[in-house]
């Protein structure tokens, strides 16, 4: 097995710059995992899809507005995503004192280490990583930077979106903050979107609970490598990068009990596949609550313990996203699926369209 095994051919048109009209109105490819046969529907379709009293599982993590860029004193400019804190609490009244880790650009070693960012915040580079990661102290006023960055901070859309407005393809006004979010986002810590969950509507989820289907949410905080490609051919020689998540008393009982009952278990998105399997791989089969971390990285050949069904959009070449689907559904079909979206039209990525991937059971 080769990196290059999960290669394709993608015009630049069809990737999505922007999302559909309507949440609902993408386009659903459901493809057969056992023999590749697939269907062409819309995404306010998937119920007719899904098998029976089938538990559908979300990732309710919350984008936050993680991109600070700014102006160092010498009128150069530079940019801080912010990743994850650290730790941090209000040191006195109306102010904070937080440490994050964060991926800087514009920022040498020589650069000067402490810059304003807008708001009366203040952030101060204490410590270099590696990979063009830092450690950054934040201080400025209100109960945390969090809060903040929802006055001073950017959605930190992925590359390939900003590349194809560049282009020219995004000409109309899209609200990223509200759009570029799920509609069940609860839990802030995200610097990417769950984006399989992108098409669900607050109808097309009260249709599927009146229609006998279960829902529940989990919470893994997407980072920045999901983007990564894998750019060693053996792709057993990639790292991923851990990623926090919580499974809730409430969902690991749902699961339990759809487990018991040999109902099907639905993952909407490979963020969610990543946090079940983890959590099964690391407790004997059983997806408990609590939270942790995972670097977890599947690739064909992998067994799958808990899910059945997977909900997911169209992934970038050589990623280990593809790499996922392809373990779940076979390479073969997954890649003769993606050519078949390319020549019908879907768009692609994190504002593309999705595909529905079953056993023929519905």
């Amino acid at each position: 097995m080769k990196t290059s095994d999960f290669n394709y051919e993608l015009p630049p048109e069809c990737v999505a710059a922007t999302p559909a009209a309507k949440r609902d109105e993408s386009r659903l490819m459901v493809m057969d995992r056992l023999d590749g046969s697939r269907k062409h529907a819309q995404f306010r379709d998937l119920l007719a899809f899904l098998p029976p009293k089938a538990l559908l599982v979300l990732n309710d993590t919350r984008v936050f507005p993680a991109r600070l860029r700014g102006r160092k004193p010498t009128g150069g400019t530079f940019e801080i995503l912010l990743t994850r804190r650290v730790s941090g609490a209000p040191v006195d009244s109306g102010m904070f004192e937080e440490l994050w880790e964060g991926l800087t650009r514009g920022l040498s070693g020589n650069a000067p280490r402490t810059f304003e960012v807008g708001g009366g915040a203040r952030l101060e580079v204490v410590d270099r990583l590696d990979g063009g990661r830092a450690l950054v102290r934040a201080t400025g006023p209100g109960a945390s930077l969090l809060a903040l960055l929802e006055e001073i901070g950017e959605v930190p859309l992925p590359p390939y979106i900003e590349a194809a407005r560049k282009r020219g393809a995004g000409a109309v006004t899209v609200d990223d903050r509200t759009r570029y979010q799920t509609v069940f986002a609860d839990e802030p810590g995200a610097v990417a979107a769950p984006t399989a969950g992108l098409h669900f509507t607050p109808e097309l989820l009260a249709a599927a609970t009146a229609a006998g289907h279960e829902i529940a949410f989990v919470t893994l905080h997407v980072g920045p490598g999901t983007f990564r490609p894998v750019e060693v051919e053996d792709p057993n020689g990639h790292r991923m990068d851990a990623e926090h998540f919580r499974i809730s008393t409430p969902a690991a009982g749902a699961i339990a009990r759809a487990r018991e009952e040999n109902r099907r278990i639905v993952a909407v998105g490979t963020t969610v596949v990543r946090t079940l399997e983890a959590s099964a791989g690391a407790n004997g089969g059983a997806v408990v609550a609590g939270t942790g971390a995972t670097d977890l990285y599947l690739l064909p050949g992998a067994r799958f313990e808990v899910v059945t069904d997977l909900v997911t959009n169209f992934h970038l070449p050589r990623s280990t996203l593809l790499m996922l689907v392809a373990a779940f559904a076979g390479r073969e079909n997954v890649l003769r699926a993606y050519a078949e979206a390319v020549a019908l039209g879907y768009r692609f990525y994190s504002y593309g369209d999705a595909m529905l991937i079953t056993d023929g059971a519905a």
